[in-house]
């Protein structure tokens, strides 16, 4: 599966954001005409895509991480690379 231009689109909004001094649920509507769940669906689906890690590879890493975290955390439990060693 090939990035089509909306996912490039989605990817560099995640990476870029906060640097246009705007929120970024009015970021996403401005550029994408999409609500922010709808954005979040749309980014979770783009970082289990290869083409996605190739485009951008710190951004789909560091929204897996995030994502992994979210789940562990609703678990009640913390993640071994998370954990302190003594």
């Amino acid at each position: 599966m090939t990035l089509r231009e909306r996912d490039r689109v989605v990817l560099d909004i995640e990476r870029t954001w906060w640097l246009d001094g705007r929120t970024k649920t009015e970021v996403v509507r401005e550029r994408l005409c999409v609500s922010l769940s709808r954005y979040n669906q749309l980014l979770g689906d783009l970082v289990i895509n290869v083409e996605a890690e190739d485009y951008d590879p710190l951004v789909v890493r560091r929204v897996r991480r995030a994502r992994d975290r979210r789940r562990w955390a609703m678990m009640g439990v913390r993640p071994a690379s998370d954990r302190h060693h003594r």
